[in-house]
């Protein structure tokens, strides 16, 4: 980076060093206009060191190069078809590969242009497919509990730097917006939430004050409202629930009808933050933590017979994992490795029995929220290892691809 001070991209397909052009006009463009260079390089630093010693007077860096401006500018543009683009460029202080679809050729690009589509006189069609960053959420949260409610995505509570949170956001992937549905009635978060007979359960957690938390509440969507569940047994924290056979469990299982707690077997390995799914007909709990020592045994329960059993190990040891089922197979991502959160996905295929390391996140993501709505999987909130989280992204099968944009038709 101390060399190159710009890039330019070629007609053979290939990033080149800005110098070449010294001297060049800006909007340097080919032959066949197929290739259009819209800004010089910057001055580096060895040139303002010759200016300065060279004066009479002081030159100081600020003087000579002002801060960088987040402006939106094309670097180069290369015409694919008789009305497609493909451009290098930078988007609010980003440099990004974009495609373009126009009416005329594309413009020399002002110095500042805050509307990139209309100084290059590109016009989106109806009917388009375009793509555009997914919405974030109002809130950044971590440890918070996700579940799908009606063809929906559901994020509740979790924690940020500030304060454990109540409020409770709902996402429609359709229109691609954030709404806020009745908060709880008690902060929680380091909690998981099931669906069950069209009702959402939270059950323990943390408040922020104390570890553990004991109560639970059951969101109805008819009425928009929460009400209290029986009180678990014990004080829970990070642990998983799961609405499986008609029962919610909580590494332990209850029985709604009955209002009443009930113990199932124990586990094979004591395990906390741990990713908890229900998969055919079988309860799944995978990784966490013993002690503080990153797990990557994953155990199956059998709700038949009451065991537990220890099935194939993930390829990552990781707590605080995200796990969502998609075709039949397990997907988990995410989590922390006991050194860093990281962003390394993979599937579990029940038939196999085995691992298979999948696309990575396009961020590291530790105790974010995982959830399956139509067919597509979720990633929300988290923690990176130095902020917490309110954006989103979607797990693409067919590209095995993350991505934090949504594809929507322009009308």
């Amino acid at each position: 980076m101390k060399e190159v001070q710009t890039l330019y991209y070629s007609a053979d397909h290939k990033l080149l060093d800005g110098n070449l052009l010294e001297g060049q006009a800006e909007g340097y463009g080919s032959d066949d206009d197929h290739i259009q260079f819209v800004q010089k390089k910057t001055p580096r630093e060895n040139d303002l060191k010759q200016i300065s010693s060279s004066s009479s007077g002081s030159l100081s860096p600020n003087a000579a190069v002002q801060s960088p401006k987040h402006e939106w500018k094309i670097v180069a543009s290369e015409k694919i078809s008789n009305n497609t683009y493909l451009c290098l460029a930078v988007l609010d202080g980003v440099f990004c590969v974009i495609f373009l679809h126009g009416r005329n050729s594309p413009q020399n690009s002002p110095t500042s242009t805050p509307r990139l589509m209309k100084s290059l006189s590109f016009e989106i069609q109806p009917g388009d497919l375009i793509e555009k960053p997914m919405s974030p959420m109002q809130y950044a949260r971590s440890g918070l509990g996700t579940a799908e409610l009606g063809n929906k995505l559901i994020a509740a509570g979790g924690y940020n730097r500030e304060e454990c949170l109540r409020t409770v956001e709902c996402y429609d992937p359709r229109k691609d917006c954030w709404t806020f549905v009745a908060p709880m009635r008690t902060p929680r978060a380091r909690f998981q939430m099931a669906v069950l007979m069209g009702q959402l359960y939270v059950v323990g957690g943390s408040n922020g004050h104390s570890d553990d938390l004991s109560c639970g509440e059951m969101y109805d969507p008819e009425i928009d409202d929460w009400t209290p569940v029986p009180e678990l047994r014990t004080n829970r924290c990070n642990a998983g629930v799961c609405a499986l056979n008609g029962k919610l469990y909580i590494v332990g299982g209850s029985d709604p009808y009955a209002k009443s707690w009930t113990s199932c077997a124990s586990l094979n390995i004591r395990r906390h933050q741990s990713a908890v799914c229900e998969l055919g007909g079988h309860l799944y709990i995978i990784g966490g933590a013993e002690s503080w020592n990153c797990l990557n045994s994953v155990e199956r329960y059998n709700p038949e017979n009451n065991t537990w059993t220890l099935i194939a190990p993930m390829n990552v040891a990781r707590r605080g994992a995200g796990v969502a089922v998609l075709d039949g197979k397990l997907f988990v991502g995410g989590g922390f490795d006991g050194s860093r959160a990281v962003s390394c996905v993979e599937m579990y295929d029940p038939a196999k029995n085995e691992w298979k390391m999948m696309g990575s996140m396009t961020i590291p993501r530790s105790n974010a929220g995982f959830a399956t709505v139509a067919n597509t999987i979720y990633a929300v909130g988290g923690f990176d290892g130095n902020e917490f989280l309110n954006t989103v992204e979607v797990y693409n099968p067919e590209s095995n691809e993350w991505s934090p944009y949504t594809k929507i038709y322009k009308f």
